[in-house]
């Protein structure tokens, strides 16, 4: 467990001018590709906009997870394609609810598939924690948990703006205003960060792999 000047340091860091930067550039990507995605060109094609919405969601992923360890070698880039990979493989529930690799079918589903109930996030979470712990992988892999949750919360939030979201068993809300889709997608990488630093996982990821949370 994190010292207490430690925690410290992780807030004062979660605020860092370069992450704070970084955010407002992903809360500006944001508002730039969804408006992008409304263009007739891409809602006429339906391969055109699946491929692009998943697109942005593999970004997004990528973004936040670059925000939360910051770039500081090449290695670094393999977990950062990992994120977006996380972020946007979701998608993929689609087809197994639809029984056909047909995207018209996939995009024309009578409900939500499984992977897009919200309550499907911590229990992953968890059971991978639970896993890991139980083979031994909880340093060695310690991040994984977390980079599922922010890459997997954020495509849903984003999901959010358009069908609101679906937490089992209580039902979907109403669909999430654009600004708190914004908001909450820009935050997520401070709240993570944070949380790492309390929960000491920053230090275990520094001492096993050399990553630096600059956040």
């Amino acid at each position: 467990m994190a010292s207490e000047a430690e925690k410290t340091h992780a807030l004062l860091q979660s605020c860092s001018t370069e992450s704070l930067i970084s955010s407002l550039g992903l809360g500006i990507f944001c508002l730039v590709a969804d408006r992008l995605l409304q263009f007739s060109i891409i809602q006429q094609n339906d391969w055109l906009r699946a491929l692009s919405d998943n697109a942005v969601h593999c970004v997004i992923g990528m973004w936040l997870w670059a925000i939360v360890i910051g770039v500081k070698k090449t290695t670094d880039f393999g977990e950062i394609v990992l994120a977006g990979f996380l972020a946007s493989v979701i998608d993929v529930d689609h087809f197994f609810l639809a029984g056909s690799l047909s995207l018209k079918a996939a995009l024309t589903l009578p409900r939500r598939p499984f992977l897009h109930c919200s309550t499907v996030i911590p229990v992953v979470v968890v059971t991978l924690k639970f896993t890991m712990h139980l083979f031994k992988l909880k340093d060695s892999w310690c991040f994984l948990p977390w980079m599922l949750f922010i890459s997997w919360t954020s495509h849903h939030i984003r999901d959010g703006i358009r069908h609101g979201l679906w937490i089992c068993p209580f039902g979907k809300t109403s669909p999430l205003p654009f600004w708190l889709y914004v908001v909450i997608t820009s935050s997520l990488p401070h709240i993570c960060s944070f949380v790492m630093y309390f929960t000491g996982t920053r230090q275990m990821m520094s001492s096993k792999h050399g990553i630096h949370i600059d956040v």
